[in-house]
Order: structure tokens, then C-alpha cells, then sequence
């Protein structure tokens, strides 16, 4: 192996946990590609903090939820991967992009569940697939699920659904690209405090307080509590970990 560091791949690493994963990532001595959809400045200034460290980093637009401007991003990854960091491919995909419809079942409609569905389906699905020719040997994907999908919390069926059926994929993919030493987990948070709903866990003291009291630890996570995982499973030090679901929940109604 020579002395190239390797490459991360964050979808959504502009904000919240994706951001945390990108931090992590570059003090662990990757270098980071993170996509944004629109917060362009938002995500400057995370690949700022990243050249602080010393690691490269660049910022691509992706809209993870139009499969039809994969192939553009992936023209844009590898322009990048060529021209800015003098390498041959990737390493790493963290498919962590996410935004949640809160509705209970019966309430929630087609177009919400389809939204959903293309962010965290259909886009982590098929941008994987494009992706695959740049994933180098001995590298690995890490998906992104949720707690939600061991407990049931009312309003999250669609969601919860959803991220069911990425940690089936993850097993499957690990099946299938394991004769290329390509390792697949999925990690499952908890409830943790950012902005996706509205900031709902960290800004209504009803809910966070409720949560917490849910929880082993008596707190609601932060982001900080998931990016060094991320980061662990994108070392050496996680070589035999595959196909697994990790929870990071504090202990979450146990």
C-alpha cells in the first residue's frame, strides 16, 4: 500500500451526522469528497475545517434523491478524483444523505412515502451501483439505518419501513462484494439531536427529556456520538466486521 490516503465518499456531509462522519474520517487521515444538494456554503466551510487537519477535501452537488444525475456526479467524483487528489478510485461510501416525513401510517401519503423512498431506497441503491467501478479493493460502504427499525415510535412506519430494507441490502451486498474484499455494515442511531425534523430532539425539551428517559445512558445522542464509529469501520482496525448493524443508541429502549 502506498502512502495515498484513502478516500471517503459522505453523502449529505455538509451537516449534522454527516458531517460529524466527515470530521471523524479526515482525523483518522482519509480524504473527503461530502456531498451537499443545496447549502454550497454550508459545506465550504466543512472542507475547510477538513484542510485544517491536513486532509484534503472537495464538495460536490448531489441530489440524492434523482437517480438521473448519477451519472453527472460520478463524471464530477472522477474529474476530482483524478485531476485534484492524483488517484485511481475510492475507498469509502457513506450513504448518510436523510431527511424524515413525520406522519403515523394512516396518515402519511404517496408523494411523502416517495420522497422518502428515493432518499433513502432507491438513491442509496442505485448510486451505489454507479459508484461500484470507483470502489477500490479492500474498501468498504457503510449504510445508514435507524433505531427505529428494532422499536416501533409512532409516526415513523414509512421511515422505519425504509431503512428495513437497507439493512437487508447491506447484508446482501456484503454477499456480493466480498470476492472483491469489500466490506458492507449499516449503523442504526438513535435518536440524536440535529436538525432534521425541524431540530425536533434538540429543540423540544418535552421530546428530548422523554427520549432520554428512554435511554440506558439518560441522554438523547449527538452528533459527535456517531462520526468515530463511522470512522472505525472505515480503518483496519475493522477489517473483520462485515454485514453487520451497529447500533449507536445509548441504549435505546431496552
Amino acid at each position: 500500500m502506498s502512502s495515498q490516503s484513502k478516500i471517503a465518499v459522505v453523502t449529505g456531509g455538509s451537516r449534522g451526522l454527516g458531517k460529524d462522519m466527515a470530521i471523524n474520517l479526515a482525523k483518522n487521515g482519509l480524504d473527503i469528497v461530502l456531498t451537499y444538494n443545496t447549502q454550497k456554503e454550508i459545506a465550504e466551510n466543512v472542507v475547510k475545517q477538513i484542510h485544517d487537519i491536513g486532509q484534503k477535501a472537495v464538495a460536490i452537488k448531489l441530489d440524492v434523491s434523482d437517480c438521473s444525475s448519477f451519472d453527472m456526479f460520478r463524471k464530477n467524483l472522477g474529474d476530482q478524483i483524478t485531476s485534484y487528489f492524483h488517484s485511481d478510485g475510492i475507498d469509502f461510501l457513506i450513504n448518510n444523505a436523510g431527511f424524515i416525513h413525520y406522519a403515523n401510517f394512516d396518515a402519511i401519503n404517496e408523494a411523502q412515502f416517495t420522497e422518502m423512498e428515493n432518499v433513502h431506497l432507491r438513491g442509496p441503491f442505485f448510486l451505489t451501483q454507479k459508484l461500484l467501478p470507483l470502489l477500490r479493493a479492500y474498501g468498504g460502504i457503510v449504510n445508514v439505518s435507524s433505531g427505529l427499525t428494532r422499536f416501533a415510535t409512532p409516526g415513523f412506519a414509512a421511515y422505519a419501513a425504509l431503512k428495513g430494507a437497507m439493512e437487508t441490502l447491506t447484508k446482501y451486498q456484503a454477499k456480493e462484494l466480498g470476492a472483491r474484499n469489500i466490506r458492507v455494515n449499516v449503523i442504526a442511531p438513535g435518536a440524536i439531536e440535529t436538525d432534521i425534523m425541524g431540530g425536533a430532539v434538540r429543540d423540544n425539551v418535552e421530546m428530548n427529556q422523554y427520549l432520554a428517559s428512554q435511554t440506558a445512558l439518560g441522554r438523547v445522542g449527538l452528533p459527535e456520538d456517531i462520526g468515530g464509529v463511522v470512522a472505525f469501520l472505515c480503518s483496519d482496525a475493522s477489517g473483520w466486521i462485515n454485514a453487520q448493524r451497529i447500533e449507536i443508541s445509548g441504549g435505546s429502549n431496552l
